[in-house]
């Protein structure tokens, strides 16, 4: 970083500092998943109160055949439109860290500013469950939230799908497993800096692979974590960039952040989407780093970027009400 101009946000540039210092050393000195669970844990709380929704439940939903229940989180909004629109959120933390406290504020924020119904998915973390079991409950939440949809005061026809980096990845995966499988019905699909290629040879790869908080480092322990020595990384339901089939799949809208290792994977997704004929909105800030979306109350960046993902799901029940019947659909 010494010898290169910081392409970093200036703003951004203490935030980035102050995460790092606090964050486990993944594949260094860390390489145990439940020690880099405690040390997250012990970690600072933010200081900004979390925005304000209409009412929050916890439940425990069906989990997939011969797999124990998940744990949800549901947001509900202050509105109580019954054709308001649902997402199922898949939080990050590569598959392995995080849960659904750390991602409350977003999940929060989500349902505050589209009006919409919140499931946030507890799916099971490697290397404990490793692939396939987070994607395995990922679409099996997604099920259970179609088919609940009408009981939580939502409309099953503006059923989105969204998550941030892993939670990205499961959100793009099971958008290709409802289309494989005739369903669920999704509207739109949410990809936040998702993980796409887990091959991890991308150009963003070098440029980004120190100095921004996420680290090629520990990109490659989370892929240790959750594939195993054995696993496959080119696996479609590991790597969607890699699936032979894009067509049909749900519109999508892709953030990505120029200074994050995981960049140009994002990217290169949106391009292959379009290029099957997928509707795809991008919104790209070139001075961010991975995890600024979690960032509202300090960098403006995320702000817009909350806006712009806001307005998409805003937009799935919108064009619900505009063509008067069936919503996106999954094929």
């Amino acid at each position: 970083m010494a010898d290169t101009p910081d392409r970093l946000d200036p703003a951004a540039r203490p935030l980035v500092d102050a995460i790092a210092a606090v964050f486990p050393d993944l594949g260094g000195t860390v390489t145990d998943a439940v020690e880099a669970r405690r040390i997250l844990r012990e970690a600072p709380e933010s200081p900004f109160p979390v925005p304000v929704v209409g009412g929050v439940e916890e439940r425990e939903i069906p989990g997939p055949p011969g797999a124990p229940g998940i744990p949800v989180r549901i947001y509900l909004p202050e509105a109580t439109d019954a054709g308001r629109p649902v997402v199922v959120f898949f939080h990050g933390g590569g598959w392995v860290i995080c849960d659904l406290d750390s991602h409350d504020g977003t999940a929060r924020g989500l349902c505050r500013d589209a009006g919409a119904v919140v499931v946030s998915v507890d799916y099971r973390l490697a290397p404990e469950s490793p692939f396939p079991a987070a994607v395995e409950d990922a679409y099996a939440a997604l099920c259970w939230t179609a088919e609940h949809a009408a009981e939580l005061g939502a409309d099953p026809g503006a059923l989105s799908v969204a998550g941030d980096s892993a939670g990205g990845n499961l959100a793009a995966v099971v958008a290709q497993i409802a289309r494989a499988q005739g369903g669920p019905g999704i509207a739109r699909q949410i990809l936040v800096y998702p993980a796409t290629d887990a091959r991890q040879k991308s150009g963003s790869f070098d440029a980004n692979a120190t100095g921004y908080f996420l680290t090629a480092a520990h990109c490659a322990w989370f892929r240790e974590q959750y594939l195993g020595a054995e696993g496959d990384p080119a696996h479609p339901h590991v790597s969607p960039l890699l699936a032979d089939d894009l067509t049909g799949l749900p519109p999508a809208h892709i953030v990505t952040a120029g200074c994050d290792p995981l960049c140009d994977e994002g990217q290169a997704y949106a391009k292959a989407l379009r290029a099957a004929g997928v509707h795809v909105t991008e919104s790209h800030f070139p001075h961010m780093f991975h995890g600024f979306f979690g960032f509202p109350d300090l960098l403006e960046d995320a702000r817009r970027a909350r806006t712009d993902v806001a307005q998409v799901i805003v937009s799935s029940a919108r064009d619900r009400k505009n063509d008067g019947g069936s919503g996106g659909g999954a094929g």
